[in-house]
Parts: C-alpha cells; structure tokens; sequence
C-alpha cells in the first residue's frame, strides 16, 4: 500500500503541476491571439478546434474500457494479457487515424459553407490541416502508452511530458505572434511541437514494460469493448456541444465570448480533476481485488474531499470569473464579453460535473458500462435538445441551461445507481452531502457578495480573489467542523504524519 501510496502522491503532484502550467498557458496565448487577430479569429480557432475534437467521437469509449481491462492483468502481472489488450486497443486507434485524416480533408471543404464568417476558404483550410496534424499522430500511436501508463497508476510520465511540451509550445507561439506570423503558422508550430508527446511515451513504455507488439490473440482481449459508447459521448458532447450550436444557430462573437469563460471555468475544471487522477487506478485496483471494506471506506473519503474542493472552489470561481473576465478582455473592444447570468450558469454546470466525479469513477473502476449507458444517453439528449432549442431565444445563456440541466441529471442517477448497484448504502451520505453543499455556497455568497472589484486591473482582481478565497474557506472549515467532524480532523490527522514522516 505503501508503494499505491507514493504513486498516488506523484501522480497528484505532477497532474497538479501539469494542470497549472496549462492555466498559466491556456491564459496567455488566447489574450495574444484576441489581441494580435481579433475576436472573430478567436472565435474560428475555437470551432474549429471543436470541430476537430469530434473525432474522438469515433473513441466511443473504447479508451476508458482498456483502461478498465488493464487493471487485471497489471494487477496480476500478466504481460501476455496486458500485451493482447495492447495490441488490440492499438489496432483500434489506428483505424480511426485514418478515419481522421479523411474527416480532416471533409472538413477543410465543407466548414467554410456552415460557418459565416469574412474568412476567404484557403484562409479555414490551411488552419484547419495545420491544427489536425496533432490529433493524427495522437490517435495513430499516442492513446493506448498512455492508458497503460494511467492504468499502472504511472501517470505522472504523461503529465511531466505534457508540462514540457506546453511550455516549449508557448514560448515557440508567443515568440512566433510578436514576430507577425499568421495564426497557421502559430497552429502548425503547436501541432509539431505535441507530436512529441506520442514520441516520448512509446519509448518509455518500450523500456519498462513487456510488451509484445506482435502477439496473436484469438477472441476479443477487451471486455465490454463497445459498452463504454454511451459515457464517451456524454463526455464529447459536454465538451463540444455548446461551441458547435453557437457555431451553426449563432455567431463567431458568441463562440469567442463562450470560450473565454469556457478557458477560466474549464480551467478550474481540469485542476480540479487533475487531483482525482490517482484514484481512478487505485479504486480500479480496490474494485479487481473486491476489497469492499476499504472501497467503501476508500470512496466516503473521496466524496466527502470531492463534493467539499467543488463548492470551495467553483464557490470562489461563480464570484470572481466576471471580474476576472473585465481584466482579461479590458483592451478588447469588439465585443461585450460581461455575461453575469451566463457566468453563473457555466460555472455551475462545471460544477456539475466535478460533483458526480466519485460516483463516476467507481463506474469506470468497475467497467459497469453496459448498465449504465442509459443514464449518459439521457444526458446527451437532454444538453444537444435543450441547447439547440434555447439558444434561439437565449443565446449563449441557452447552451449553459443545456448543460447544466445535463449535469444535474447524470450526478443524481449515478449516485442513485452507485448506492443501487455498486458501493450500495450510500444514498444517505449523498443526500447528506449535497444539503451541506447548498449551505456551504450560501454561506459564501452571503459573506462575500460587498466585496467588488474596485478597478479593472491584476493587481485589484488578485487582492478580491484572496478575500474571497480567504473568506469562503473559513466558511468551509467551520461548516465540515459542524457536520463532518470526524473526517475533517483525519485529514488533520493524516497531514500532521506525513509532516513528521518526511
């Protein structure tokens, strides 16, 4: 345990540390291109990345189930297991490589015609092709070394190889914009640059694993291959669906101003997240050995820590993401980008989502695709149906009303179900939980709603940001003091020994 302990720590640490380099990242280069190209560029990069990010569509979940299968037989130390999921997760990767690189030439043909815009078709279609180059190489050779990396809780090689690459592509894209280059140019350097990811990992997995690349197999290695197709399109659909139906019903403004608080809260989403990659393979590991003492006890930790870090910190995010946006956006003149209302509806339906991650991940640890595949075709429907239909008369307010409703759906049918089915008997702890998370956000609003941004600058948008902070975690700590005594002071507990340990 000691052993799962360590790598859970550096897969936190370094995904932790990945995940701030990319906000850091991610906040630099879209102020560069709105101020180098204008919104409407922005906002043709946004589409387009969506666009390309359909692609992984064709995944139908088939990611998330070798994931699954790799638990086994890493457990086990079975390399001709883990080397016949290998082999036939990479023949399934390639094949939609190809399938790629046809969508990439469809693409570059047929999205001048569904978008209105002043760009000229060469304009689209070279950066198009100069933005698809990553997303081939990744599907071609990329995806299967890094599911067995985060399956063998070794994440923490991705991640450090995802650090480096962002920051050498943001140093190569910020020197090439202050140089004058176009916007493909700047995409083609970023698509070159992240081909060196795939690179890395297949010579590390080469060197420390056992694998036989050429091993026959007969019958299927990956069990419930196709079951996980309802989860992996509730997850393209959360992410694509809003940037797409602006795209078609709206305009690229709105698509512009969708993505900068897309970057802030999607930002905030993927830290948060990031500290939940370790648990994913150890509850896997807990689930394959059927330790049911210590994956329940395992898993009260993990909604308690979960639902807690989401409303402290979407909490913080909800009451700065405006003023933070009039900073952002202050020498941008071209479009309105203030959206309280809007602000307030993304940010929650991010919040949605990080709210059901344990009841999630003790899904995908049990590979229990096959049941649940209901709950997330329900969800798809609801965002793409109620997005569509309201953002005629909503505007960028109706995508948020879509996913938000989505998200509410899916967090109580998997904690129902999780109760039902898998860690049964926790139904009462959820509905525990979520009556302290409304009197938690509460509490933060209502002692923190004076503070106001006093000018749009950094500087008075970081002091706001640390009352705030500061404000709403005394609000958490005395709240978790009052109803979760017992776990709030383990935490205490567990911090005062790894001090004393190291």
């Amino acid at each position: 345990m000691e052993k799962q302990g360590k790598r859970l720590v550096f897969n936190t640490i370094s995904s932790l540390g990945y995940q701030i380099v990319a906000i850091v990242c991610g906040l630099i280069l879209p102020r560069l291109i709105l101020q180098s190209f204008g919104s409407n560029v922005n906002g043709l990069v946004n589409s387009i990345a969506q666009f390309l990010g359909i692609i992984s569509f064709l995944d139908l979940g088939v990611g998330a189930v070798i994931q699954s299968s790799l638990y086994k037989p890493l457990a086990e130390k079975d390399n001709e297991g883990i080397s016949k999921i290998i082999v036939s997760g990479g023949k399934f990767f390639r094949r939609i490589a190809y399938i790629l690189s046809g969508y990439i030439v469809i693409l570059t043909i047929v999205y001048p015609f569904i978008n209105d815009s002043d760009f000229d078709f060469l304009f689209t279609a070279l950066l198009i092709l100069s933005m698809g180059i990553s997303s081939f190489a990744q599907y071609y050779f990329g995806v299967v070394d890094r599911l067995l990396l985060s399956a063998d809780q070794r994440g923490y090689i991705q991640y450090n190889a995802q650090t480096i690459t962002l920051i050498l592509n943001t140093i190569a894209c910020v020197f090439l914009i202050k140089l004058g280059a176009s916007i493909q140019i700047v995409k083609l350097v970023t698509s070159l640059i992240f081909l060196l990811r795939p690179i890395v990992l297949r010579i590390y997995v080469n060197k420390h694993y056992s694998i036989n690349r050429k091993i026959k197999y007969e019958g299927e290695p990956i069990k419930q291959k196709w079951n996980g197709m309802a989860q992996h399109i509730a997850a393209v659909v959360l992410d694509g669906t809003d940037t797409i139906v602006l795209t078609v019903f709206s305009s690229l403004a709105n698509v512009s101003i969708y993505s900068v608080y897309h970057l802030v809260v999607n930002s905030v989403k993927t830290l948060f997240t990031s500290l939940t990659n370790g648990i994913h393979s150890l509850m896997g590991e807990l689930w394959a050995k059927q330790d049911v003492a210590r994956l329940r006890e395992f898993f009260r930790k993990v909604q308690w820590m979960l639902h807690t870090g989401t409303i402290f910190i979407f909490g913080c995010t909800v009451l700065l993401i405006v003023p933070f946006v009039q900073v952002y956006t202050k020498s941008i003149t071209d479009t309105n980008y203030i959206q309280p209302l809007f602000a307030v509806l993304i940010t929650a339906a991010n919040a949605g989502h990080c709210l059901r991650l344990p009841y999630n991940i003790v899904i995908l640890a049990a590979g229990d695709y096959k049941n649940t595949q209901r709950c997330y075709i329900v969800a798809t429907l609801l965002n793409i149906i109620i997005s569509i239909i309201c953002v005629f008369f909503l505007g960028l307010i109706g995508v948020a009303i879509g996913t938000l409703v989505a998200m509410v759906y899916q967090t109580i049918w998997m904690a129902i179900y999780n109760s039902k089915h898998l860690i049964k008997g926790e139904i009462k702890s959820f509905i525990k939980q979520i009556f302290v998370d409304i009197i938690m956000i509460t509490l933060m609003w209502l002692a923190t709603s004076w503070i106001k941004l006093e000018s749009v600058t950094w500087i008075t948008w970081i002091f706001m940001a640390l009352k705030v902070a500061g404000i709403s975690f005394l609000v958490v700590i005395v709240v978790n003091l009052i109803f979760y005594r017992n776990e709030f002071l383990s935490i205490i507990k567990s911090l005062k020994k790894s001090k004393v340990k190291y």
